[in-house]
């Protein structure tokens, strides 16, 4: 139900477009001809997917902070978007150990201060507010959560975006009944594809071993997480803002995530890491005895998403596996990275 002729000449707002789920979005958003503005802070690795692929040479880039809701005013004043795709928030799980103050600000006040700017903005139509499938309470189950389950991060970071949820859920209930503006959430699962280049995830973790030519480091080979190629859940974002901004009826709380053939243990991924990579590429179980508390099973029941919108995944682990590792292989080779995200987005898109 995507049609990204949808969004040519539309202005969109996403934060946290200099991360790598942020760029992969600018990129297919100006591809569609969108007039995108973006607000974050600077590209928070060094190598960034936002700078080696020239994303700010093809939108306009605001460099701020999602905390400082006078700056993200001026973003808002200047763009007056019609649709807003909130992904700004300090996402890693054990930095967020490191720094809960920090994590709670950017994820909690963060989806404040951007619900204040929409509730002033009345250019703005479609809102989708990107969490994460963290955060449920996770009993450990072997069954998908469904979006009716309690709502219950253990760690700081998922606890953040359980917070981050409930806001939104009351400015949609307190602000925005009167049908001027649709809101959704997105509970997304682990997400994979190239460019990545985060600390403490797994594929950057394999992508940084073959550069210096070593064995991979696995500390959770055992974790059960539901995969998916980057492109997956942005299609799904952008159905979403899509479909709401037509027709109010689809507004609500979304799970995006791969089929259960795509939950694989942390080990079996980096088996396929090794497999699509070649090379002699290996591994070795990094396990830490006294390490920050992280679920060991997580999956989602997507049923509710496959049934509104008649959505299906499109590429399965392997081909998210050889997607990511052609791509890597690009960047190493000192290739165009911007001509390979073009030749991706444009596979996925047309099957």
């Amino acid at each position: 139900m995507l049609d990204l002729n949808f969004y040519k000449g539309k202005r969109v707002l996403v934060t946290g477009h200099t991360g790598f789920k942020g760029s992969w979005l600018c990129k297919i958003l100006a591809n569609a001809g969108a007039e995108v503005t973006g607000y974050s802070l600077n590209p928070p690795t060094h190598p960034s997917l936002f700078k080696i692929a020239g994303i700010e040479n093809e939108i306009h880039s605001v460099i701020g902070d999602i905390r400082d809701i006078d700056a993200l005013k001026v973003a808002f004043d200047n763009a007056q978007p019609e649709i807003v795709l909130h992904l700004a928030a300090q996402p890693i799980v054990r930095d967020s150990y490191k720094d809960p103050r920090y994590t709670y600000e950017t994820n909690v006040m963060g989806t404040v201060n951007l619900l204040e700017c929409v509730r002033q903005c009345p250019s703005v139509k479609s809102v989708l507010n990107v969490t994460t499938d963290k955060v449920y309470h996770n009993n450990e189950w072997a069954w998908g959560y469904r979006e009716n389950e309690p709502l219950d991060g253990f760690d700081p970071y998922s606890n953040s975006k359980s917070c981050s949820e409930l806001v939104t859920h009351s400015y949609k209930n307190s602000f925005f009944t009167d049908g001027k503006v649709a809101v959704s959430t997105a509970r997304a699962g682990n997400v994979i594809g190239g460019g990545d280049f985060a600390n403490d995830r797994i594929i950057p973790d394999c992508v940084r071993a073959m550069a210096a030519k070593q064995s991979i480091g696995v500390r959770n080979p055992y974790s059960t997480r539901p995969y998916q190629h980057v492109l997956e859940p942005l299609a799904v974002y952008l159905m979403i803002a899509q479909k709401q901004y037509e027709d109010l009826k689809y507004q609500g709380y979304y799970n995006v995530g791969p089929d259960d053939c795509d939950c694989v243990t942390t080990g079996e991924l980096v088996d396929l890491f090794c497999k699509y990579w070649g090379q002699g590429a290996k591994w070795e179980n990094h396990a830490e005895a006294n390490a920050p508390h992280e679920a060991n099973f997580l999956k989602l029941d997507c049923s509710k998403v496959k049934a509104t919108f008649g959505w299906k995944p499109r590429w399965h682990i392997e081909e998210c596996m050889d997607m990511t590792c052609r791509f890597s292989k690009v960047w190493l080779a000192g290739g165009d990275v911007s001509v390979e995200m073009d030749k991706e987005i444009r596979e996925f898109f047309k099957e």
